[in-house]
């Protein structure tokens, strides 16, 4: 079995080749220069970039030549492929790489909706790839890849609204009175929809994220044994702001904090936080 996913999952490149995982970078421009992700761009040189950029960057599926052509090389080696990708509510990738299956009928491949981003996904790509290691079958990596995803739940906020703005997610004017009362919105990934929703907003970047564990109360009770991992776009100290309020309202196994990557990073900018959180008994044993 090949395990497939793009880098919207946001993992390093030792846990791809660790994991014997093949990753298909997600594209970004800025000004007017294509960029890779994780390959001709890493996500800290990303938001240097956008940092002095004169215009909104660009984000861009794989092309579907590209997605044939890894599963055609994939296919002569095992034709089984399990390929895993970022929330089609956020990317057309998934749709990209569903056609791309379609015109490989030497492969069997299933590809995976996860309906999340980031650590979300990567949680969901690393449990294919350690299973697959370990041969377990298609039927038993998608039964478990669905608990995972029906576990987690994805929150953020950002202190600067200006690129949801310029992009268009934001309408302009209330975006700019929100801006204004610095208000600062607490977004939730849908898991039924993968799409983004305002869950919350707060009048300060810090009053929003000592909400994000209120807003967990949604699905956990207080006190309960949570695995969460953080994810920032470049702002630590941030993040760590959002460790220490989530430890007040439950027990938490932490996953090490990773970078948001281009997929989200080119449409919040620098200095988002966030947290990917499960039930630790909701979630699979993995192989």
């Amino acid at each position: 079995m090949k395990i497939v996913c793009d880098s919207g999952a946001d993992l390093t490149l030792k846990e791809y080749k660790e994991l014997d995982i093949t990753v298909f970078p997600l594209k970004v421009e800025v000004d007017g220069v294509s960029y890779q992700a994780g390959v001709d761009i890493s996500p800290t040189e990303f938001y240097d970039l956008m940092d002095n950029a004169e215009n909104m960057p660009k984000t861009a599926t794989p092309s579907l030549g590209d997605i044939v052509d890894v599963y055609k090389r994939l296919a002569q080696e095992d034709r089984d492929i399990i390929s895993v990708h970022i929330s089609s509510g956020l990317s057309g990738t998934s749709n990209v790489a569903r056609q791309a299956a379609m015109l490989v009928p030497e492969a069997n491949i299933t590809v995976v909706d996860t309906l999340t981003l980031s650590a979300g996904q990567a949680w969901q790509v690393r449990a294919a790839a350690l299973m697959a290691k370990a041969n377990k079958s298609r039927e038993e990596i998608l039964e478990k890849l669905g608990q995972i995803q029906q576990a987690l739940t994805s929150h953020f906020t950002l202190p600067d609204l200006k690129y949801l703005i310029a992009g268009g997610r934001i309408g302009h004017l209330k975006g700019l009175l929100a801006s204004l009362l610095g208000i600062k919105p607490i977004i939730e990934v849908n898991k039924e929809d993968g799409k983004y929703y305002d869950v919350g907003k707060r009048r300060s970047f810090q009053k929003a994220i000592d909400n994000i564990p209120e807003l967990l109360l949604k699905y956990h009770q207080a006190g309960a044994q949570l695995r969460a991992q953080i994810v920032t776009a470049a702002n630590s100290e941030g993040g760590e702001k959002l460790k220490q309020a989530m430890e007040k309202v439950f027990n938490v196994s932490w996953e090490p904090e990773v970078v948001l990557g281009t997929a989200l990073g080119a449409h919040t900018g620098r200095g988002l936080v966030g947290v990917i959180a499960a039930m630790e008994s909701a979630l699979p044993v993995i192989p």
